[in-house]
């Protein structure tokens, strides 16, 4: 069982992710581009954080690198979560934490920001599978997501470490 700070991602919960995101993968660019628009939505100044939406006059919605963006963001989180226990780490594809911790780190991204895309994620999840969504699978996906924040935060701290 994968423990983190006291608490275990269980296998009712692993079940629950899996099961969803098996549902959501064929989706994936879809969910991804409703998954950022929610983001901005909530918070439209997150959009400055993203050089390639900062001189767009293109509607977000249309913008050719937000959804190649979005969807890579929206797998690569869903991913981790499907195998966090499997894996009993948080282990990301694509690009290393120590990565995603310097670009986070880079463009200033604070606790709110995590929870906004938090926010973000819940919602685009419960809307893509409001069949199987409930209380119980929105605690599997938050502590999932909670678990990749906190991975993600210890490399932005060793990024303010060391400059």
């Amino acid at each position: 069982m994968t423990t983190y700070e006291g608490k275990v991602f269980t296998e009712e919960q692993e079940a629950l992710v899996v099961k969803s995101w098996s549902v959501m993968k064929k989706n994936a660019a879809e969910l991804g581009l409703k998954f950022f628009l929610k983001i901005f939505e909530i918070a439209p100044s997150a959009q400055k954080m993203f050089s390639f939406l900062r001189d767009s006059n293109v509607p977000l919605d249309q913008n050719p690198k937000l959804k190649p963006h979005a969807m890579s963001v929206f797998v690569m989180t869903c991913e981790s979560a499907a195998q966090l226990r499997k894996a009993g780490k948080v282990t990301v594809r694509e690009s290393s934490l120590k990565k995603l911790g310097a670009v986070h780190f880079k463009h200033g991204v604070v606790d709110e920001h995590f929870e906004v895309t938090k926010f973000a994620l819940l919602e685009t999840i419960k809307e893509a599978v409001p069949e199987m969504y409930s209380a119980e699978m929105k605690n599997a996906w938050g502590e999932a997501y909670d678990r990749l924040v906190a991975a993600i935060k210890m490399e932005m701290k060793a990024c303010s470490e060391a400059s």
